[in-house]
Order: structure tokens, then C-alpha cells, then sequence
């Protein structure tokens, strides 16, 4: 195969290997792109999807309205993204709780705590698109979040499961528990607010008591 000869560096320095560095433009990209998802996840959950527009999303992190399209390909992408970023903290948090060593009413218990952290934490604004936006995705886009949601509820079953067996648990049937938990944590970020009533500690007590038997029956007998 015939090599097209290189001139060399009349300077006489060595070319580097590899890849050329990014310049600082190339480097800003990411923290750009980083910044329309944090603004796009604040709007979306103070205006809804529809009432967002990308001119608003842009005007939020001072970019020209069209400059948006150099990081996402769409309004319904950056959603999209939104939600994923959502998703794989919650997971992750979550990892790290059944990660650790507790008896399953401890873990159920870090669960709630983790996934209220998650609803009404810092950075809430993303969990509060994928429960209320997902209508807004395409079909794949759709199940994809509904694939991520699905690993995050089932991670749950097995502690519900033990605590059903060791007669803790309050609802027979651990899949329905499941349900009703989700159903309930999920609900506080419609009326839950630490400046006008309970902290987050007494709300997780209250799911804990309405979930868990104080003793198992076994024990009581």
C-alpha cells in the first residue's frame, strides 16, 4: 500500500499521538449541553412540557435560541434525556441502598428514605418529569423509561417478599404492597412541604407504620 509521505514540522517538535486535545470550546460543549438539561428539567416541571419552549430553555442558560439544536436534536430529545438522567440517579441511589448489609425492615425503610430523597431532594425536578411527562415520548422513548421504572419498582419485590414471609408486613400480597407504597410515596410530591407541616423523617415513620407490624404475629402468639 502506497504511504502519502508527511512534511516534516519545520520546528522540529514531535507531533503528539493519539487524539488533539479538545480547545476550550470543544470542553465547554458538555457542560453546555449539562446546563440545558438542569434548566429544561426546572421549566418542564414549573411550566409543563407543552407550556416550554426551546427558546425558553436557551434564554435560561443565556444561549441563542438556535444553539440549543448544536446539543439536542429536538425539544422531545432533551425530555427525553431529562428522564434518563432522572432514572439512573434514582437507580443508582437505590444500588447503594440494597448494596448494604440490613435486616429487610431497615431496608425498606432506606428505600422509602432513598425515593423520597429522590422526589423531594435536590435535583427533584427530574423524577417530577418521568412521573408526569412520559406521554410526551415516543413509543421507544417511552418503553425505555418504562423499562428503566420497571428494574427500579422490582428491585423492591424481595424485601417485600421477606418481610411478608416473616409475617411483617402489613399487606399479604407483597406485588400489591409494592403497588400501594409507589402509589403513595409518589402522590407527596403534589401536597408534601417541609416549611408548612411534617419533616421528611415523620412522613417516612408514617409509611414505615401503615407498611410494617410492629411484631410478627408469629411472635405474638
Amino acid at each position: 500500500m502506497y504511504v502519502i509521505p508527511t512534511e516534516p514540522d519545520p520546528s522540529g517538535a514531535k507531533r503528539p499521538r493519539g487524539r488533539p486535545r479538545k480547545t476550550p470550546e470543544e470542553r465547554n460543549d458538555g457542560n453546555r449541553r449539562q446546563d440545558l438539561v438542569m434548566a429544561a428539567a426546572k421549566l418542564f416541571r414549573r411550566h409543563g412540557f407543552n407550556g416550554t419552549s426551546t427558546r425558553d430553555i436557551a434564554c435560561a442558560v443565556g444561549m441563542h435560541s438556535g444553539s440549543l439544536f448544536c446539543h439536542f436534536k429536538s425539544k422531545d430529545a432533551l425530555l427525553y434525556e431529562v428522564m434518563q438522567k432522572g432514572m439512573r440517579s434514582a437507580l443508582a441511589r437505590q444500588t447503594i441502598v440494597l448494596l448494604s448489609e440490613h435486616d429487610a425492615a431497615t431496608t425498606l425503610r432506606q428505600l422509602i428514605r432513598s425515593h423520597f430523597d429522590t422526589l423531594l431532594g435536590p435535583n427533584s425536578d427530574f423524577m417530577h418529569a418521568v412521573l408526569y411527562e412520559s406521554r410526551s415520548l415516543n413509543t421507544q422513548q417511552r418503553n425505555v423509561i418504562a423499562k428503566l421504572q420497571g428494574d427500579y419498582k422490582e428491585a423492591w419485590t424481595p424485601v417485600l417478599q421477606e418481610l411478608c414471609l416473616t409475617g411483617y408486613l402489613q399487606v399479604e400480597v407483597p406485588v400489591l404492597a409494592r403497588l400501594l407504597i409507589f402509589g403513595a410515596l409518589n402522590w407527596s410530591v403534589q401536597w408534601f412541604d417541609a416549611k408548612k407541616g411534617h419533616s421528611r423523617d415523620e412522613l417516612i415513620d408514617a409509611v414505615i407504620a401503615l407498611v410494617i407490624r410492629k411484631r410478627s404475629p408469629a411472635l405474638q402468639k
